[in-house]
């Protein structure tokens, strides 16, 4: 991997930090809705960011005190959704298509995989887990969707222009 990709990945993690922390009190909760997962879109652009969304959700989860299971294998989740994400970036290549399919796999995993994490390693309620899902559902779905789309269009228009993104 060149150093322009490892420093692009590294600002991509530090981006999904700051952006959690920015927004901690609504970010880090039973109710959690992270902005900052807007950035899972790019990968569909720069694979190499999987890998610092990955670390940039493990630092965040890390510096707001969730608990070890949380924060392994909800950070694990991140990098496996950027991984799918990035290989849906080589497969399609119409944007808007790809954006809506790539967006797919952070909205999916997260909102069926962290409440399964919070159900049996944080001592959470069977009942609430659908409940859960949901919330889940529909925050990441406005953080990738709402979000995300709207960024990634902004860099495909960039590139286009001819400007060079880090």
């Amino acid at each position: 991997m060149s150093i322009k990709k490892i420093v692009r990945a590294g600002v991509v993690g530090a981006l999904y930090i700051a952006l959690s922390m920015m927004t901690f009190s609504f970010s880090s909760t039973g109710v959690q809705f992270r902005p900052s997962e807007a950035l899972c879109v790019l990968p569909l652009i720069f694979p190499e960011t999987a890998a610092g969304l990955f670390v940039g959700c493990l630092f965040t989860n890390l510096i707001t005190g969730c608990v070890v299971w949380d924060t392994i294998l909800g950070s694990l989740i991140t990098l496996v959704a950027g991984v799918m994400t990035a290989v849906i970036g080589r497969l399609i290549t119409q944007r808007i298509v790809k954006v809506i399919v790539g967006g797919v796999f952070p909205v999916i995993l997260n909102a069926l995989f962290l409440p399964l994490i919070w159900l049996y390693f944080c001592g959470g309620i069977e009942y609430l887990y659908i409940l859960q899902c949901l919330i889940l559902f529909v925050s990441q779905t406005l953080s990738v969707y709402a979000l995300g789309i709207p960024l990634y269009l902004s860099i495909e228009s960039l590139k286009d222009k001819g400007l060079k993104i880090i």
